[in-house]
């Protein structure tokens, strides 16, 4: 009874558009108060508090903060003409190089709304200089900017790791081969839609003509030190060199060394601004994960995980059967809630219940990672909606329509994540 008390109160609030942090802390205290269950108001403040005093947890604004540097600081833009460079001659090129840098980009960022914003920024008005319909260009973006959270590093799956005790270089491997799944059916459907629509040619090979003119060899070592950064994080992390945290850490004082003295794109006196930027984002997290932490203590102690726990497997018999309700409810959940707290609530009542029917834990983490990324995309409150909808000046609701395809596409790729395995656990079976 008192796990239902913490659920209804919790939905409640939500329903009335009370902001989730507050509804978290409602729903925590409500069995406190009312039933004399769930600890104390000391145990749930002291349990918030332990949430954010964690040395796993400052790799997100870290990874914030590493993020918005290395966006101010051009990188975007290097990356994407290093790709174009490749493909943009081809049918659809230009949009393949546009979720290349995506993809690349997320594996700077971790993030997908500064993936949307760094590459969108720039690709949007170059995609509508090329012809390109502005309402399709930031479409494409918005669903491809999702990328940001799939590609290691990723914060989602920090949060994932800290919420369950999964192992986040694990975790890093795991998105590997999805993330790349995903892009290949974003770029097969923007292949397929040039094809079909037409592109302006004569406007696009000019444009590539000036790329080719600057030679591979300078396009490749101004986008070097861009292409480098991933490697020397994820690089760090799996040959033991440093933890998830350090490599945050790295990952911020790397950025700072390649635009402030290779590229020379910002100036120290930017620093505050960009150190600013990076609070305002994280600190509204920062107090969801912290009573996420204390909401999901009170869960445990209410036996909430348990009774989820007993109903799954009473209910389904197969793993099958749990991943495809599982992901409709977290398809749904992700345009409604934020990637954040839905992992932090979701996964520590989930995991043990799935693990009883054989999923593996990285598993689980992708499937949900990857439908909760979506869900940026996906109206009312998909954030790389509005974002791109910023960039492109165009309603964000007029973007989604135009995003339905790419959402589509991802949706296929997701089937084949959630039932084959492999493509989650092939790198972490391999490492």
């Amino acid at each position: 009874m008192a796990a239902l008390l913490v659920f209804i109160v919790f939905l409640v609030a939500i329903a009335v558009s009370v902001p989730i942090g507050i509804s978290m802390i409602l729903g925590s205290a409500a069995p406190i108060f009312l039933m004399d269950k769930g600890g104390s108001i000391a145990q749930l403040l002291n349990n918030a508090f332990s949430g954010a005093n964690s040395t796993p947890i400052l790799a997100v604004p870290l990874f914030i903060l590493g993020g918005v540097i290395m966006a101010e600081g051009g990188i975007s833009k290097k990356l994407f003409n290093f790709f174009a460079y490749f493909v943009g001659r081809l049918p659809g090129g230009v949009p393949c190089a546009v979720v290349m840098t995506c993809l690349f980009y997320g594996a700077i960022s971790g993030s997908g709304p500064a993936t949307t914003a760094a590459v969108g920024s720039m690709c949007i008005p170059f995609m509508v200089s090329l012809g390109y319909e502005r309402r399709w260009s930031a479409g494409l973006i918005a669903v491809a900017g999702g990328l940001g959270v799939i590609i290691p590093p990723s914060i989602p799956f920090v949060l994932y790791s800290l919420a369950t005790g999964v192992s986040t270089g694990d975790l890093f491997l795991g998105g590997v081969f999805p993330g790349i799944l995903i892009g290949l059916f974003l770029m097969a459907y923007a292949v397929i839609y040039c094809v079909r629509k037409g592109e302006d040619r004569t406007l696009i090979n000019q444009k590539m003509s000036e790329l080719k003119g600057q030679g591979l060899g300078k396009l490749f070592l101004e986008s070097f030190w861009a292409l480098l950064c991933p490697v020397i994080v994820l690089g760090g992390i799996y040959s033991g060199m440093f933890t998830p945290t350090e490599a945050a850490c790295v990952s911020v004082f790397y950025a700072l060394v390649v635009s402030l003295f290779i590229y020379k794109s910002i100036k120290v006196e930017d620093l505050v601004p960009f150190l600013c930027s990076s609070v305002k984002t994280y600190g509204g997290l920062a107090f969801v994960l912290a009573f996420a932490t204390a909401f999901g203590r009170v869960l445990s102690l209410t036996k909430a995980t348990k009774i989820v726990e007993n109903f799954i497997l009473d209910n389904f018999h197969s793993s099958f059967t749990v991943l495809t309700v599982l992901v409709i409810i977290f398809l749904i959940l992700g345009m409604v809630m934020d990637t954040g707290p839905a992992i932090i609530i979701l996964a520590p009542v989930l995991l043990p219940a799935v693990q009883n029917l054989g999923v593996d834990p990285v598993h689980f983490g992708v499937i949900l990672v990857c439908c909760l990324s979506i869900g940026l995309a996906t109206p009312p409150f998909g954030l790389d909606l509005f974002v791109a909808g910023n960039l492109s000046e165009e309603p964000p609701m007029a973007v989604a329509r135009r995003a339905v395809p790419f959402i589509i596409a991802f949706l296929i790729a997701l089937v084949l994540i959630t039932y084959i395995p492999w493509f989650s656990m092939a790198l972490v079976n391999m490492l």
